[in-house]
């Protein structure tokens, strides 16, 4: 047997040519592409299976920062692009602006109720603020790409269901049409073959696009929220904040080197009435042995007094305060009209809490652990942490940025402290180890916001070391705290003024000679 040249191995041999049975699939399926009825369904895949499938994709829920957030999407509009949204339950819907996506696909997160937690007060300790951020970025897209997968996943359903009404309907057409041609006893076993192929191809086309489709709203969504992410910095930056801080109030005032704004604690109700003492002086019960009265004393500098009995943030320090037939004006409205301040003492946050309730409350209650005032108490200090950031912020931005110096807040009892102050009034249950070491763990949430706001913003902060009831006095000097039996128990007495006003002054920075 012969063997020519074409038969040699050696001899290159021609490619294989394409199969005539894939060029006419291709050729059939962009045949397809041209058909009515397909380009009807792809168009309610897209128009109609995509907003479907956003609503119907459940949202994922995250534990992120000690907080429970779900992650999911908006329901789209009918604009070319859109903001995604921050919801707080029980407060707003917020647009994040900065986040504007083109496209239907356009992130959502839920947050709500706010929880106090360790993980929490992760995000405002210097130490390990930047971890804590990444890692909630890090859980937050891993959410966001879980429901994007189930989201897929349910389109693809939803687009075959499409699909399958579509196909029906296609041989239910084809029936009525072989109907009307004559063929009386056509069935859909018999039609059904004719169908396969052109269903086939409407269901490869339809899928096709809405998997491109939903490809592309993830590829602008990642887009748009890199792009809007750029140089943030804080949460503020990226969702915006409004801020109104109180207005200047009265005429300048000249010749203060300090001043002191707070509550009765700082105001020193209780103590000699200093001279020449003007309405609101009397109406805020201010003494001379306040703060600012033994703050100037050793240093020493001249010292204003703002503080007002009664004071709270919202009413008080950034808005006017009712004392009695007088109407004391915003401590920070005065403040912003002192010429030449270096420093500025801040005390409150006690009046904010209501505390006399849940003192009260206590000293009356067998127990008072229970999960409604816990409750309530948890709504309290997250009303006061809003309110505490406005303030940080007007101190923050007030002329010639003096030196700020926040102070906490003291305990009233040590724990096991046995003695009248603590068993309180006749017939009442009284306190016990456990209600003090209860008001002392609420006593440090509230010193950790204040600490934490004032470690963010730079400022200084006093934790004064005052003697508690039940326990002797510092060198027998007398008691820090005005007991029950005094005019005005749990705050300080003149001697307890003092040393508040040293734990103070260690901390201002001395005047430039």
């Amino acid at each position: 047997m012969l063997m020519t040249a074409e038969d040699h191995p050696d001899f290159p041999q021609p490619a294989p040519r394409p199969r005539r049975g894939l060029r006419r699939r291709l050729r059939d399926l962009l045949g397809e592409l041209r058909s009515w009825p397909t380009l009807l369904l792809i168009a309610t895949c897209l128009l109609a299976g995509i907003p479907a499938t956003i609503a119907l994709t459940p949202n994922q829920e995250l534990v992120t920062l000690g907080q429970h957030i779900s992650v999911g999407a908006r329901t789209p509009d009918l604009s070319l692009s859109g903001p995604a949204q921050l919801v707080q339950i029980g407060n707003t819907e917020l647009d994040i602006p900065r986040l504007q996506v083109y496209g239907p696909l356009r992130p959502q997160l839920t947050l709500g109720p706010v929880q106090r937690n360790e993980a929490a007060a992760e995000v405002l300790h210097p130490g390990t603020t930047r971890q804590a951020r990444a890692d909630a970025v890090t859980t937050l897209g891993n959410g966001f790409l879980r429901w994007y997968a189930w989201g897929a996943a349910g389109l693809i359903v939803l687009t075959l269901a499409f699909c399958a009404v579509a196909g029906c309907a296609r041989i239910l057409v084809l029936l009525r049409r072989q109907s009307r041609a004559g063929h009386e006893h056509v069935t859909v076993a018999e039609v059904f073959p004719r169908c396969v192929g052109t269903i086939g191809r409407m269901t490869v086309l339809a899928v096709t696009a809405s998997v491109l489709a939903w490809g592309a709203a993830g590829a602008l969504v990642y887009t748009g929220a890199a792009r809007g992410l750029q140089n943030v910095r804080s949460l503020s930056e990226l969702v915006g904040a409004y801020h109104l801080s109180p207005s200047p109030v009265g005429p300048r005032v000249f010749g203060y080197s300090g001043a002191v704004i707070g509550d009765s604690r700082l105001a020193r109700v209780g103590g000699p009435a200093p001279a020449g003492a003007t309405a609101d002086d009397q109406a805020c019960e201010r003494s001379t042995d306040s703060m600012a009265g033994e703050l100037g004393r050793l240093l020493p500098a001249q010292v204003l007094n703002l503080a007002c009995s009664g004071a709270t943030i919202a009413q008080g320090l950034r808005a006017p305060q009712q004392r009695g037939a007088t109407s004391v004006p915003a401590q920070i409205g005065l403040l912003k009209q002192v010429e030449g301040l270096r420093f500025v003492v801040v005390g409150i946050g006690p009046n904010d809490l209501g505390w006399g309730d849940f003192l009260t409350y206590c000293y009356g209650a067998a127990d008072c652990a229970d999960n409604l005032t816990q409750g309530e108490f948890d709504y309290r200090l997250a009303a006061f942490d809003r309110e505490y950031g406005n303030l940080l912020q007007d101190l923050a931005e007030l002329p010639g940025h003096p030196q700020v110096v926040i102070m906490t807040s003291y305990d009233v009892f040590a724990p096991g402290a046995d003695c009248p102050d603590s068993r309180g009034p006749a017939g009442a249950a009284g306190l016990n180890p456990a209600k003090i070491r209860l008001l002392a763990d609420r006593n440090a949430q509230l010193n950790a916001i204040l600490a934490g706001g004032a470690e963010k913003y730079g400022f200084a902060v006093a934790r004064p070391a005052l003697a508690t009831l039940c326990s002797a006095g510092h060198d027998g000097l007398g008691p820090d705290l005005q007991g029950l039996a005094d005019p005005h128990p749990f705050h300080p007495t003149g001697i307890g003024s003092i040393r508040m006003a040293a734990a103070v002054a260690r901390l201002i920075t001395p005047a430039p000679r």
